[in-house]
C-alpha cells in the first residue's frame, strides 16, 4: 500500500466554511443587538446589531482575524 494522503472531500470543507461563517456572523450580530437593547433601547439594538454584523464578517475569516491581531 502506498503512502497516499487522505483528502477531505471538497463538499465537506465548503459546508464547514459556510457553517462557520454564518454562525460567527450570527453570534456577533445577536450579541451586539442584545447589548444595544439592554443599554440603549431599540435604536441602540439596531446600531450595535449592525456593528456586530460588521465585526462578525471580519472575525469569520481566520486569516483576517490573525492579521488584525498581529
Amino acid at each position: 500500500m502506498t503512502n497516499k494522503e487522505r483528502k477531505i472531500p471538497s463538499g465537506l470543507v465548503r459546508t464547514t466554511k459556510v457553517v462557520w461563517t454564518v454562525s460567527v456572523i450570527a453570534i456577533a450580530t445577536v450579541l451586539g443587538a442584545m447589548f444595544g437593547w439592554e443599554n440603549h433601547g431599540l435604536i441602540g439594538a439596531i446600531a450595535l446589531g449592525i456593528v456586530g454584523f460588521v465585526v462578525g464578517v471580519f472575525a469569520s475569516s481566520p486569516s483576517i482575524l490573525l492579521q488584525l491581531l498581529s
